[in-house]
């Protein structure tokens, strides 16, 4: 609504000029009806007919500019502010028209160069700030673009598009205290804009405030965002707030197209708190189906839990075996050893992997695990 009330203005203004000027000789009444029906390709070509080359006058150009650019043609629009600079470079409109064409067009190098002309020329202008944030977003420059949308937000704290930008910065360089102030600032003034909220939900999760992100979640969704990975956090915060069945519930509701490796794995453990071990051992292999990260062997050794409680020990096994295919962590040599050595009694295969886990240098954490399995090497040597 803001844009069409500017645009109209801007159209009235045309208007007026042109009426002002005597040397005019076209027809005001056939330009109105080509503004009012947003035909500004014809009222382009009108303009150029009504002033023909070389055209000197600014105002006359400023029509043509804005004319050509509401009608596409950037090429043309660029063209026509170039001229205007070129005859007064203190003209801050014209300066921002050049950037916002050449953004449009994909020209971001000379964009940021008439918006660092400006930003120097007017310390206070949001906007400036505010392209020149998404121009370094664009080349990779975030250390450029955290500068900038400081300056921005600076200035107004209240939009909501850089507010939600700046927080999310500072959650992912972990300045929580930081990206909260700037949110609270801007959800005071509107407290059901979306970009504000998720950006509220990628802070409160980084933080661990599970009720936080539940109320924030389900305030998406009341307003219509329940996307999958809206659903995913709600369903991470219910089984952090041990509200398993709510947990398995969120996760259910959540689209194929929408899953993925981290939905499947949450559910999982889930359903492992719930006790029921097939819907656990179900949700782990489509996470591992799922999955790209490093945590897959993870994965396998939840399965292979699973398995070990169903008493199903050979499949516990071959989950523990695979997930050492992805990842030879130390813990999963001393699984396979007490299964080996409690459940199947196997000495041979227990001693094997108890000495496995003992080479494998565990972490200093798992200190207990260490000493016993050394103890039990020494145990069933000794029982032959």
């Amino acid at each position: 609504m803001k844009e069409f009330t500017l645009s109209f203005l801007l159209v009235c203004g045309i208007l007026l000029n042109l009426k002002a000027q005597q040397s005019s000789t076209g027809n005001d009444s056939l330009l109105l009806d080509y503004y009012q029906n947003q035909r500004f390709a014809e009222a382009a070509d009108y303009l150029k007919k009504t002033y023909p080359e070389p055209v000197t006058n600014i105002k006359v150009l400023s029509k043509l500019a804005y004319t050509s650019q509401m009608a596409g043609k950037l090429p043309d629009a660029e063209g026509y502010y170039q001229r205007m600079y070129d005859i007064d470079s203190t003209n801050n409109a014209v300066l921002f028209s050049l950037g916002g064409i050449n953004l449009r067009r994909g020209n971001n190098l000379k964009a940021e160069l008439y918006y660092k002309i400006l930003s120097r020329k007017d310390t206070t202008n949001f906007l400036v700030f505010k392209q020149l944030s998404k121009i370094c977003l664009d080349k990779g420059d975030l250390p450029g673009m955290l500068v900038n949308l400081q300056k921005a937000n600076k200035i107004n704290p209240a939009e909501p598009d850089v507010a939600a930008d700046l927080s999310d910065m500072y959650v992912t360089f972990k300045q929580y205290d930081t990206a909260e102030k700037v949110l609270n600032e801007a959800i005071n003034q509107d407290p059901d804009n979306i970009n504000l909220l998720q950006s509220l939900l990628k802070l409160t999760y980084s933080q661990k405030k599970f009720e936080a992100v539940k109320s924030t979640c389900l305030k998406l969704i009341q307003l219509g965002s329940g996307n999958g990975f809206v659903l995913t956090k709600l369903g991470a915060a219910y089984y952090n707030l041990k509200d398993y069945t709510c947990s398995v519930e969120t996760f259910a509701g959540i689209g194929p197209m929408e899953q993925s490796e981290t939905s499947f794995y949450i559910a999982a453990l889930a359903y492992k708190a719930l006790k029921d071990q097939p819907k656990a051992i179900e949700n782990l292999g489509k996470a591992i189906d799922a999955g790209i990260s490093t945590n897959i062997s993870d994965y396998y050794a939840e399965m292979a839990d699973s398995y070990e409680i169903r008493k199903k020990y050979q499949k516990a096994i071959l989950a523990y075996q695979k997930g050492l295919q992805f990842t030879e962590k130390p813990i999963i040599y001393y699984l396979l050893a007490t299964i080996y050595d409690s459940d199947i009694k196997n000495k041979k295969l227990a001693v094997k992997y108890y000495k496995k886990y003992m080479a494998s240098k565990p972490p200093v954490k798992e200190e207990k695990y260490l000493a016993y399995s050394r103890s039990r090497v020494t145990e069933l040597a000794n029982s032959n």
